[in-house]
């Protein structure tokens, strides 16, 4: 475990020097940096401690027009040195780097007056005292300020004994979260014989060799082959710098900004609920630097976007030029060319901001309260005030596990699901016309997204029954306490239109059901007692099979399901029906767990096999 310190301030005022100087190493890597004498890309070089601890550097650009690479360095650092020439005191890039760590809360540092021997004493002393001005206005207030010579030599070891004091400080306050690994790749190269290469700044967990991590975004698996520390191969390495040799990819397929990580929490987002230090106007173009990577962004601060925080701070969204790996509690840097704040600091409060119907819940109270749950790393609270603001979240397509619905949707739920039940004949109503209610009464509350929802409102009805407020009789439902009026047994002069429904139903499009049972001649009371006896399967108010042919569908739903991840089209293609019969198909086998959506298409679910076993039986509505 290292602590990994950034240089900064303004070109030419000596940073890769120094770090010669402390370590013996030369961070311009590359030709044209050694040609030209200045960094143009970020650099890396490491310190040996005298009590056997190690500290790494990141060495970063000083030009106006190479910020953009500073910011690759300075996102993945616990700490800065800004070094500041004698002979020239602060200039432009001195003040910018100082603001983009601010905007990045890197709050522990020292500061370095370089070209002492140049300077001489007197205009040393007034620049040292110049950057002990520059730095009370900043998070690095109080930092110490060290004159030295890195030609001569002079205050090396004073700036080697404050290095060590800032690896403590930053040791003493928690510099790396807990949690999962994360590594923002900085570099890639490919060593003949080995492949792919990446290096970054490793965060988080350790990370061994032969571990699995994801590529995001792309999430690719990746196997980690070797894993090297400053050079040296490792078993593992904790956070710092880290160099990984990756099997089986290409080091073509990588890049500055893309993300190795085993952390769920880490996803591809291209739109993002963030807060702001300070206020943009709505539309403002922008630079995003996050980690390594940096996009062209539009700031989103119009209608229920326009959100203003109670500690004077305002949330936005951003919407990305293309998509980059980030997780809640992610700090960034929004860098404009222009305008009175051109560097204003982000933090991603929501990776999957709240769209369509949820934007309602969208309240600067349900923020406010989702900032400080952020602020606090609590990931319970985070979970809690992201129900709050969008009202339901489901789970992560493949993750599996029911979706969770905040307790005033809920409440809406059961109100409008016992309201209609109350309503009905003898308090009855049908069970699928309940669960017809209830969904078209949470896409009122929230936005859903797989399977419209219909899988998250049949289970807040089921939870109805269980709880006792409803009790379920075959198709229909009542209201607890109420008295049954279910006929067990149907009216012999019923039963002729009962049977030409159910041959009406028997083919792979039927016609909506209340077309088809008027063409039948039955009753509603028909109807029910067809579904109850399991004659006729249900999936939804406008569409309905008879049982056998529906036990044909599924069994053919399963076999396409087993050989591979079944899609809307091929099921279409297969039964020679329509989109709007595949997807209500679909839906319902998803729901009673006979098929589980994932990201590729509909697999077997946890209950195919027992479903497969009641196929030829009269029992499959009994699952409903």
């Amino acid at each position: 475990m290292t602590v990994v310190i950034g240089t900064a301030g303004h070109i030419d005022h000596g940073k890769t020097t120094l770090l010669r100087a402390l370590t013996g190493m030369d961070a311009d890597r590359l030709p044209e940096e050694r040609r030209r004498g200045m960094t143009i890309d970020v650099g890396y070089a490491h310190l040996m401690l005298p009590d056997g601890t190690e500290l790494d550097f990141v060495d970063v650009p000083g030009h106006d027009r190479l910020v953009g690479n500073m910011l690759v360095g300075a996102g993945e650092i616990d700490a800065a040195m800004l070094v500041v020439a004698a002979d020239d005191g602060p200039r432009a890039q001195t003040i910018e780097h100082l603001a983009l760590l601010d905007a990045l809360a890197i709050r522990h540092g020292i500061a370095v007056v370089t070209k002492a021997d140049v300077a001489g004493a007197s205009r040393t002393a007034e620049v040292v005292a110049a950057v002990g001005r520059l730095l009370d206005g900043t998070s690095f207030a109080g930092a110490p300020v060290i004159a030295i010579s890195s030609v001569t030599g002079d205050g090396i070891d004073a700036v080697r004994d404050a290095l060590v004091d800032l690896r403590d400080r930053v040791l003493a306050a928690g510099f790396t979260p807990p949690g999962r690994s994360r590594l923002a790749i900085d570099r890639v190269f490919a060593v003949k014989g080995r492949g792919a290469v990446v290096t970054g700044t490793l965060r988080g967990a350790t990370l061994a060799r032969g571990a699995t991590q994801r590529l995001v975004p792309g999430e690719r698996t990746i196997r980690v082959r070797e894993v090297q520390v400053h050079g040296a191969a490792m078993d593992a390495a904790g956070p710092g710098r880290t160099a990984l040799n990756l099997a089986g990819i290409e080091a073509g397929e990588l890049g500055r900004g893309l993300v190795l990580t085993d952390d769920a929490a880490v996803v591809a987002s291209d739109r993002l609920l963030v807060r702001l230090a300070a206020p943009l106007p709505d539309r403002t173009r922008a630079r995003l630097h996050l980690g390594t990577a940096a996009v062209d962004v539009a700031v989103g601060r119009s209608g229920r976007d326009a959100i203003d925080l109670p500690d004077g701070t305002v949330a936005a969204i951003l919407r990305l030029s293309a998509p980059l790996a980030v997780a809640a509690g992610d700090r960034a840097v929004l860098r404009r060319s222009s305008g009175d704040d051109r560097i204003v600091g982000a933090v991603v409060l929501d990776v999957t901001p709240p769209r369509g119907i949820s934007r309602r819940r969208q309240t600067p109270e349900r923020v406010a309260r989702l900032a400080g749950a952020v602020a606090s790393g609590d990931p319970a609270a985070v979970a809690e005030a992201r129900l709050e603001l969008h009202g339901v979240l489901e789970p992560r397509a493949g993750a599996g596990g029911p979706a969770s619905v905040a307790p005033d949707v809920t409440a809406a739920i059961a109100a409008a699901v016992l309201a209609v039940v109350a309503a009905g004949e003898g308090t009855l109503a049908s069970l699928t016309e309940v669960r017809s209610v209830a969904t078209r009464t949470l896409r009122r509350q929230a936005t859903i997204g797989r399977t419209d929802g219909s899988t998250v409102a049949t289970n807040l009805v089921d939870e109805l029954i269980a709880d006792g407020r409803l009790v379920r009789e075959g198709p229909v439902v009542r209201v607890a306490g109420a008295a049954t009026a279910i006929p067990h047994s149907p009216d012999p002069a019923t039963i002729p239109s009962m049977d030409r429904l159910v041959a009406n139903l028997a083919v792979t499009a039927p016609a909506a059901l209340d077309v088809a049972a008027r063409a039948a001649g039955c009753s509603p009371a028909g109807i029910l007692e067809l579904e109850r006896s399991g004659r006729i399967v249900v999936l939804e108010p406008g569409l309905a099979y008879a049982a056998s042919t529906y036990r044909e569908i599924t069994a053919q739903v399963l076999t396409l399901a087993a050989a591979a991840p079944l899609t809307p089209a091929v099921l279409r293609d297969a039964t020679g029906t329509s989109r709007k019969y595949v997807m209500s198909i679909l839906a319902d086998l998803d729901r009673r767990g006979i098929l589980r959506r994932t990201a590729d298409g509909h697999v077997p679910g946890p209950r195919a096999p027992s479903a497969a076993i009641r196929l030829p039986g009269a029992t499959a509505s009994r699952d409903r």
